[in-house]
Order: C-alpha cells, then structure tokens, then sequence
C-alpha cells in the first residue's frame, strides 16, 4: 500500500491507497514544533483504528509547504513506515511543463493538483483549492501548467476578521439563508461565505476567457464540498485531488525508484 502525505500550512492530510483505491484518509494539526515520534505517534495510531496497520505500507510519497516538516515526515515514513519516501520537488517526474516564470515557485502541491485533474478531468482545467489560502491553477488543454492566482483562504480571512474587530464573532461554517444578513452571525456568513463564492466565480470566468475554450473547474481541499453546495460553477468536487495527484507522480517515478 501507498502512503500519500501532503503537509500544508494549516492541515496535513494522509491517504493510504491500495493500488488506484484510497481506502483511508488521516487528517493532523500542522505545527513545526512537534517531533517526528509524536506525529508517526499519532498516524499509526489512527492508521490502526481505522484497519490499516503501519506493516501494510510499502511505499510513500509526499509534498510540503512547510519546509521545517518536510524533514519530520521523511523521518517519519523511514522509522515508522520502513519506506523511503518520495519527495515531490523539481528533480521529479511529474508529467507536468510548468510555465511559470520561476517553475520552483510553484508549490508542491499544486503540481499534484495539476497532475491529477489533468488526467481525471482532462484540460483546459481550472483547481481551485480552498485551504490558508484559496489557489487557483490554470492546465493547459495540453497538460501544461500556466499559472494560477492565490487569495487569503476562508478561515484565514474569518479569523483575522475576528481578531482585528471588538465586537464581531466567529460565526458558524455554514451558507445564510439570504444575502442580507438579519443578524450579525448571518451577516458574517453572508459576507463570507457567498463572498467567496462571488470570488470563486468571478476568478473562474476571467480564467476561462483567457484559457479560451469552455474549462473544467474543480474544487478541492478542506471546505471544497461546502463551497460546492453554495455554486454551480464547479463541475466536480474532489477534495482528496492532492492525494490522488501524489499517487500518481509515485507511479510515474516508481520504476527508477525500484
């Protein structure tokens, strides 16, 4: 079985795949400051409960955005796993031209996305990933990656909405019922939530009618599902997109690893 591990700012999420099956998903706190033994801890433990044991795992790959871990989780993989793990960076094979100005840039996981919604949804395709910030990815019609645009996430901007006012409070992960607020929580959902949907909108149209033809969009991460039942421009919601974008670039490389 496959060990797929994507380290973000906020969240890391873990998918164990068995062949193209992702029959388990973990989800852990990121936090730079805890040591390879708590967070192999902690994996194996919920690996176990929900049947997966640690001697199952034959292989890993994984992708960060936060350098201080990258090295935590290779430790991990190769102590608690007994696997050498797959770093996603710019001396692997993806599949993917990067056309970015600076292609090392371009994070990690956003190659994943790349590469997974090319080959699950074809191209032009546009990724939107809602986690501490919200990304947008622009693929080509060939497969190629172009570009893309990042704005703060949800969270990110609810939370320091919170914290920069004296009496606004965190309201509830939840759409209103209408876009004028009532009440002070509705008016916070309001802002927010189909705010953002008007972002995500908005930015899916400008990258259509500069991709030219009609583009997939897909949403992925954390809240993809929540923000997909409040718009129909999404025409699929994948949120472990990143997951099953790194078992594809381990299958692509496992023959020079073998």
């Amino acid at each position: 079985m496959l060990l797929a591990i994507d380290i973000g700012n906020t969240n890391i999420s873990l998918g164990v795949f068995d062949g193209q099956q992702l029959t388990c998903t973990v989800r852990l706190s990121t936090n730079a400051r805890r040591l390879a033994d708590e967070y192999g801890e902690s994996a194996i433990n919920i690996m176990a409960l929900k049947g997966v044991s640690a001697a199952s795992i034959d292989g890993a790959c994984l992708c960060s955005v936060a350098p201080p871990l990258t090295s935590t989780f290779e430790e991990v993989c190769r102590e608690y796993f007994n696997v050498a793990p797959l770093t996603v960076n710019a001396g692997v094979k993806t599949g993917v031209r990067i056309l970015y100005d600076n292609p090392r840039d371009v994070g990690a996981d956003r190659v994943a996305d790349a590469v997974a919604a090319y080959r699950l949804y074809g191209g032009p395709t546009i990724v939107v990933d809602f986690g501490t910030g919200t990304v947008f990815d622009a693929i080509s019609s060939e497969g190629d990656y172009l570009g893309g645009a990042i704005a703060p996430g949800i969270e990110v901007a609810a939370e320091a909405l919170h914290q920069a006012t004296s009496q606004l409070r965190r309201a509830p992960t939840a759409f209103p019922k209408q876009a004028i607020g009532r009440s002070t929580v509705e008016s916070l959902q309001s802002g927010i939530f189909l705010g953002y949907v008007s972002l995500v909108e908005g930015m899916a149209r400008r990258f259509k009618e500069e991709l030219g033809g009609d583009a997939k969009v897909i949403a992925t991460g954390g809240l993809s599902r929540v923000i997909a039942g409040g718009t129909r421009v999404f025409d699929a919601a994948n949120p472990d997109l990143t997951l099953i974008g790194l078992r594809m670039i381990y299958e692509m490389n496992r023959e020079q690893r073998d």
